[in-house]
């Protein structure tokens, strides 16, 4: 496959920025050359390239596997095993959609471990009441962390020269992706931790408004309380820029969304999101925010990727492989095939397609798109090509506001008043 579609384009470039991005030029150079590498050495010693669309899926799966936006495995080692690790077996069936052996089937080459951790309505409406969040959020990570530890099989992964690097090495590339900033304690200091611990991605929001945005809600609208971002969210935004973390849209307000994409310097994604227009959900993402992804005049870099589940994928609530690959399709005809990308929310979703379910099953829907007339170029940018090239856009931007002197903000939540100057000593 080509290198092309694999090098960001962010802005105009100049003599800071190339320099800047030299660096990133050879890791995107490295990400086509990994993801065509075994194809190149499997036609030099003569294998024989299959024509049936499932094997030929597999087949080419082995040299560009599967990156998946949102795996929610931290949840189920809480509600299973209350988090306890060592209760987790990983090599055996497990009782959700993912473990080792199917993982291995399915062509996953790496995903993003979802932390998530509820809303609490008692934070009140101002999300300034003490609650578990951030006590509940590190354990998440916590449990991540432990389990990339304990298996060899996974290499925790904060760059995409990582990514690159543990798929060569045959491993299961684990990232970490935050699911809301209601869990970020109203702090953009909590930000920083978190990034500190290798978390990747921030979705905005979750089901529920805080203090940087408006939420879209999960099955209905959710009443606004910002118009979009706050003015903390919007120094927010510029903070991941700064630090490297992707601005996840799924789950947002389209206000917040489009907020968001005025204000980014750097490429987005859309996690776990499914088209509006075959399911008129407000999580759901509309066309209005489509055409603002992709490269030009008026659009931001970005991928979107393709949530599994029925009840988001269609109206009746019923999908199977079809239903996705329509889903993928709708959105690469409004985007283009360089920015869509597989996002399933397994081990996060009480029901999946069918022909989808669990992670083996990915090149059940790739064999579906090679029917649709998709091509090795096409797929291999859908299994993580696209995802890598965002990921790289994000860390060339976070660059180039390094080599700009940019510092961590010190802005806080306007509704705190703990952080009030006092006298010192206290009387």
């Amino acid at each position: 496959m080509s290198s092309q579609p694999l090098i960001p384009r962010l802005q105009p470039e100049t003599p800071d920025l190339q320099r800047s991005k030299r660096l990133q030029l050879v890791s995107t150079i490295l990400v086509a050359l990994l993801l065509v590498g075994g194809t190149i050495f499997i036609g030099l010693v003569g294998e024989k390239v299959p024509t049936d669309p499932n094997e030929l899926a597999d087949y080419w799966l082995k040299t560009s596997p599967v990156i998946d936006g949102h795996v929610d495995l931290p949840i189920l080692v809480r509600e299973v095993y209350g988090n306890n690790v060592d209760k987790v077996d990983l090599n055996k069936n497990m009782p959700g959609h993912f473990d080792l052996p199917r993982a291995r089937k399915g062509r996953m080459g790496g995903f993003f471990w979802s932390i998530f951790e509820d809303c609490r309505e008692e934070a009140g409406p101002d999300f300034l009441n003490a609650t578990n969040t951030v006590r509940d959020t590190l354990e998440r990570i916590d449990v991540a962390l432990n389990l990339i530890d304990k298996y060899p099989d996974f290499t925790l992964c904060r760059t995409a020269a990582d990514v690159m690097w543990a798929i060569k090495e045959g491993k299961i590339a684990s990232l970490l992706g935050m699911e809301g900033a209601h869990m970020l304690g109203n702090s953009l200091a909590a930000l920083r931790m978190y990034h500190l611990l290798g978390v990747r991605y921030l979705t905005l929001t979750h089901g529920c408004n805080n203090a940087f945005a408006d939420s879209g809600g999960v099955f209905a609208a959710v009443k606004p309380k910002w118009g979009g971002l706050s003015p903390l969210g919007k120094e927010l935004v510029k903070e991941m820029n700064r630090l490297g973390v992707l601005v996840d849209l799924s789950h947002v307000s389209d206000d917040t969304a489009l907020q968001a994409l005025e204000i980014t310097r750097a490429p987005v994604i859309l996690s776990h999101s499914d088209s509006r227009h075959f399911n008129n959900l407000s999580r759901n993402v509309p066309d209005q925010i489509l055409d603002k992804i992709g490269h030009g005049k008026g659009k931001t870099d970005g991928v979107v990727m393709v949530n599994f589940y029925p009840t988001f994928a269609s109206p009746d609530k019923k999908a199977n492989v079809s239903t996705i690959a329509d889903q993928v399709e709708y959105i690469a005809q409004r985007v283009g095939r360089k920015y869509v990308g597989i996002g399933s929310d397994y081990d996060g979703i009480e029901k999946t397609p069918d022909g989808l379910e669990d992670v083996s099953k990915y090149p059940n829907l790739f064999a579906e798109l090679i029917r649709r007339g998709w091509t090795h170029n096409d797929l291999s940018l859908l299994a993580g090509g696209n995802v890598l090239r965002v990921l790289n856009g994000a860390e060339a931007v976070a660059a180039k506001m390094a080599s700009e002197g940019k510092k961590a903000s010190m802005a806080i939540y306007s509704k705190r008043t703990d952080l009030d100057p006092r006298p010192f000593p206290p009387q």
